[in-house]
């Protein structure tokens, strides 16, 4: 930052006060898009986070923009008119951005609204910190009240179920290897071959915070994962089905079959389409493409859930979660409903008399 001096006053007058100017880092990027691949390599964000952080910033960037963000099957692949970074100080901005936003959180859920500005508002401040924009338009904008969600977890009838599904191996393996380990989808599907340990059970992972963990398995995936490396020796566990475009990254191609690596989000809209049926027992087939399934992340909800369930100790349940605060643990430590049913059940003193 450079700061301008001061003349001195003349005759006696008041004392003018340096005023400071911000001197820009570094070239402005050309682009609202590159200035969001610059602050995600720049802030070094994991990679296992930069898709999520790389929505959340394409999907603000249509409000940043002054246009409605798009909702539903249009959000896939959507990204906005290139426009360049300097808009955003535009002063007209924030009174349509607390439009935009506000309509936004009336059709998507406050966990999702929350999570997105959050992550805007984290870039913006970096933007300004680069001296590229100097405002931020999103002063003003709340977040929105997000009543805890006590429904996450499946229960093990719905987990048994979903073992019954006809899917092809690569999903039955990803959906056992994600609820026995309890590990996060993201770290999962950035597994390489090399860094399994079948005969322990366990494989070495990345974690939210780029430490190097272990995360365990059973029996289950035990059984799968031989058939779906069939001889592999290196490259990604989980691959897509096609080549992978000359464009990808070598270290996302398998160097026998020349595939790339699954990506989380072809992964979660497979496992959505896949669980409509479990997920809305009572609708009917006709109302398939209307329907909603499960995401990922239950999966590993669900094992913590099921875990505390069946009277795991705190310690190990963050040893398995690799939570830093017990804190962090209790939303998953929550019985679910069944488990409550069955315990009230098993005290009920006329139960015991029948007996």
């Amino acid at each position: 930052m450079a700061i301008e001096r001061a003349a001195p006053p003349e005759n006696g007058g008041a004392l003018r006060l340096p005023r400071a100017r911000i001197v820009p880092l570094s070239a402005r990027p050309p682009s609202y898009e590159a200035a969001v691949e610059r602050y995600l390599t720049g802030v070094g964000i994991a990679k296992s986070s930069a898709r999520i952080y790389r929505i959340s910033l394409t999907t603000w960037g249509w409000m940043l923009r002054g246009e409605p963000a798009p909702t539903g099957p249009a959000r896939r692949g959507a990204k906005p008119a290139p426009f360049e970074l300097a808009a955003i100080d535009d002063p007209e901005l924030p009174s349509a951005l607390a439009e935009l936003a506000a309509a936004r959180a009336d059709e998507m859920d406050a966990d999702t609204v929350n999570r997105e500005l959050s992550i805007t508002r984290k870039a913006i401040g970096w933007w300004q910190a680069q001296g590229w924009i100097e405002a931020d338009p999103t002063i003003g904008i709340e977040r929105r009240p997000a009543p805890p969600d006590r429904t996450k977890a499946l229960s093990k009838p719905q987990i048994t179920a979903l073992w019954q599904l006809d899917a092809s191996l690569r999903e039955k393996t990803l959906w056992k290897l994600l609820y026995e380990s309890a590990a996060r989808a993201d770290e999962i599907l950035c597994l390489n071959i090399e860094e399994l340990f079948p005969a322990d059970k366990r494989g070495r992972v990345v974690s939210k915070g780029g430490a190097i963990e272990w995360i365990h398995w059973q029996s289950g995936t035990a059984q799968l994962l031989p058939r779906l490396i069939a001889g592999r020796t290196c490259g990604p566990l989980f691959l897509t089905d096609r080549r992978a475009p000359a464009r990808t990254p070598s270290l996302d191609i398998c160097p026998a079959t020349g595939r790339g690596r699954l990506s989380y989000r072809r992964a979660e809209e497979i496992f959505e389409e896949s669980t409509r049926l479990l997920a809305n027992p009572l609708a009917s087939r006709d109302d398939f493409d209307e329907l909603e399934g499960w995401t990922l992340h239950r999966l590993r909800h669900s094992a913590l859930t099921h875990d505390a369930e069946d009277g795991t100790s705190t310690p190990m349940l963050l040893a398995r979660s690799r939570h830093a605060s017990v804190r962090s643990l209790e939303r998953y430590a929550r019985p679910g409903v069944d488990a409550v049913a069955q315990h009230v059940a098993e005290r009920d003193p006329a139960a015991r008399r029948r007996r």
